[in-house]
């Protein structure tokens, strides 16, 4: 009887054990990691951030915050712990230890009188024969007459007194902390006993392993849909025109499982009339080309009618059943973008070398989306290369504005920029009719855009020279500035409605050939990642080279203050093409911001080779190499479209040119500033 009434005690004991070796450590840790948090907003401040509500500071958004499924989780067991502690300290009062001056109401050493008169008084109270209760005989039998005779009889007195039991000294009794009914293995209860071991020691792991590997099945570690790789292997190509990257995008997997309605049809009809300029139907054949559009597959309408919505601003006109659809089309864009540029710059047999023209219509899609600014925006206007796409991502910047200020010499968005804030506020004030506080929504987001500068080598380590076979290594430093002094933050995206962290891309391009050299994206978010991955680098490359331990010290020291003060260190290996000279740019193309691209100008020489032997072949990190029996034929299809000229297409004329100026013929380079148009490298050092 003691003995189940101890093992159900300690059962809840034993649950509450297993739940708090894991909970407590990890609820300290989670504490921890809020109270360091930076208090600092890496968010835009102005006006039109705050009214978009994306960084509101509610109630219900501070709810919405703490609700994620961990932290509700975590909640869950402490009030499960909270409940077993209660429970265990209840159950705890109920059951009774056996002691036999305590029974009878004595103090201990009570005389043989004193026991006898307490127990006839107890005998009058539960005595079966005074007492008919069931409890009272019960209690009577096994306590009052034990803790009697235990007093009485002088071996059990003795035994009791010296061991604490009136039978004396008692063997070791082993249990197991399970309530009772789960140990009555004869009962029905051992099927339950069964079952519960069947089902957590093999049922649970396999229903987990068959979900993660059906769902590992589908996806890819980014949450993209294996289909939506194929497809967008089988669309890439290495002309494809910047116009023409949007055809490709939609037809994604995940967009193709969007449900169509039939009540979709008159609001998709009346958004396809709002946004019909931006899809590239020839005006001429305008009754035909609207035809041939509405037979494209209805996911493929619904989904390009709203990014276009996304990209015009036009999402206010929506329907009430097409926004969910929306804000589902623009939550997996990023992730789908990103893919889509790996299928870009993916390595591709026999050069080796991804497409840079694909490339860069992806990233400036990526921008247009996010800063919703139409791809039209970025035609060529003027003295501009960039159009006026990098003025209407600014707040309460519109077509008229631009016109205005271009009035007053301020053609490009660079010379916005390189404005004084006080030349700028006297411009929009008194040229853009802006009030002061709209003048200083565009101070607060010209403050947060970042400045980039790239510092940029190619060696062939342990080797002078570069020869053709050579595996070139390439190290190069990003740096970015702003002006409000942060260097991660979330860029001014009031029109799109979840949280975008910037990322950056930086490739080794021959633009004439339009080939990627080399590829690797680039975070400034994560501060302590970067520090120890430059560490690790600069440390393996200075052992390569035999430095002492004192230099390899001192550089991982510069290298941590580098990226301390908003450097990210880049590097990445290529294998040395044909003897020759070749002029490659360096691309540093942000996926959020319009006008903060850096191009980088870098001459490389490669001569024949003199050494004796090859070094192996090329590796890259940007995964395995696609199979020559796989790979895409060009297609020309799109020299029939009227295609919108990317700010990087000057660069498609220039070959092989030797004279281009701006380069150095030691593969090392340095870009400064942020201009991505041709002006931009100007500032090149000779």
């Amino acid at each position: 009887m003691a003995t189940s009434e101890e093992n159900n005690a300690l059962f809840p004991i034993f649950i509450l054990t297993i739940m708090a070796l894991p909970l407590v450590p990890y609820t300290i840790l989670k504490l921890c990691r809020a109270a360091s948090k930076k208090t600092k907003s890496i968010h835009c401040s102005c006006s039109v951030c705050t009214h978009s509500g994306k960084y509101r500071k509610s109630i219900f958004k501070r709810i919405s915050n703490f609700s994620t499924c961990s932290n509700l989780t975590l909640v869950l067991l402490w009030i499960i712990m909270a409940f077993l502690v209660y429970y265990i300290k209840h159950i705890s009062r109920e059951i009774q230890v056996f002691e036999p001056f305590s029974i009878l109401g004595l103090e201990p050493g009570a005389s043989d009188s004193e026991i006898k008169k307490a127990y006839r008084r107890l005998s009058i109270q539960y005595h079966p024969d005074k007492n008919p209760d069931p409890e009272a005989h019960k209690y009577f039998v096994e306590f009052i007459s034990k803790a009697y005779q235990a007093l009485t009889d002088p071996v059990s007195r003795e035994n009791f007194e010296k061991y604490g039991h009136p039978d004396g000294r008692q063997g070791m009794q082993m249990g197991i902390a399970l309530p009772q009914f789960l140990l009555n293995i004869d009962g029905a209860s051992g099927g339950i006993l069964l079952l519960g071991i069947v089902g957590v020691c093999i049922l649970l792991p396999l229903i987990m392993a068959v979900i993660y590997l059906s769902r590992s099945s589908k996806y890819t570690g980014n949450y993209v849909m294996h289909q939506t790789l194929s497809t967008y292997y089988y669309f890439m190509k290495p002309s494809l025109a910047p116009s023409k990257v949007m055809d490709v995008f939609i037809k994604a997997a995940e967009y193709m499982e969007i449900p169509v309605r039939r009540s979709d049809t008159e609001p998709l009809q009346k958004l396809f009339m709002l946004v019909r300029s931006e899809l590239n139907l020839d005006l001429k054949n305008i009754k035909q080309e609207q035809a041939k559009f509405w037979k494209q597959h209805p996911s493929l309408v619904k989904t390009e009618l709203l990014i276009q919505a996304q990209l015009t601003r036009e999402s206010v006109a929506l329907s009430s059943a097409l926004q969910s659809d929306f804000r589902r089309v623009l939550e997996l864009a990023p992730p789908l973008l990103e893919e889509l540029m790996k299928m870009a710059i993916m390595p591709r047999i026999p050069q080796r070398y991804g497409w840079l023209r694909p490339a860069i219509g992806i990233v400036e899609l990526s921008q247009s989306i996010i800063q919703a600014v139409p791809l039209s925006a970025r035609k060529a206007a003027g003295a501009s290369a960039e159009g006026i796409a990098p003025f209407l991502q600014l707040p309460h910047f519109n077509e008229a504005v631009v016109k205005k200020i271009a009035r007053k010499k301020v053609r490009t968005f660079q010379e916005l920029r390189d404005m004084s804030p006080q030349e700028r506020a006297d411009l929009l004030t008194q040229a853009a009719g802006f009030s002061a506080a709209e003048a200083q929504d565009v101070e607060v987001v010209l403050e947060m855009m970042p400045y980039i500068t790239i510092e940029i080598t190619c060696e062939t380590e342990g080797e002078e020279g570069i020869q053709e076979g050579d595996i070139v290594t390439m190290h190069a430093w990003v740096t970015l500035k702003r002006n409000n002094g942060l260097v991660g933050a979330l860029p001014h995206a009031p029109y799109f409605p979840f949280h975008k962290e910037e990322n950056y891309w930086l490739l080794l391009a021959d633009s004439g050939s339009n080939e990627v050299w080399m590829s690797q994206k680039v975070s400034f978010m994560d501060e302590a990642t970067a520090i120890t991955a430059a560490s690790k680098a600069i440390q393996e490359a200075k052992e390569g080279s035999g430095a002492s331990v004192k230099e390899i010290n001192a550089a991982v020291s510069e290298a941590v203050e580098k990226v301390r003060n908003g450097s990210r260190l880049v590097m990445g290996k290529f294998q040395a093409p044909a003897e020759g000279n070749y002029n490659l740019t360096s691309y540093c193309l942000c996926d959020s911001w319009i006008g903060c691209d850096k191009k980088t100008n870098l001459k490389l020489k490669v001569l024949k080779r003199s050494r004796a032997g090859t070094r192996g072949g090329l590796t890259t990190e940007e995964g395995p190499t696609v199979e020559d029996g796989l790979e895409m034929e060009e297609d020309d299809e799109e020299d029939g479209y009227d295609d919108y000229e990317s700010e990087y297409s000057e660069d498609d004329e220039d070959g092989q040119d030797t004279k281009k100026t701006g380069a150095l013929s030691n593969g090392v380079a340095h870009g400064e500033g942020s201009g991505s148009s041709s002006e931009g490298s100007g500032t090149d050092e000779e």
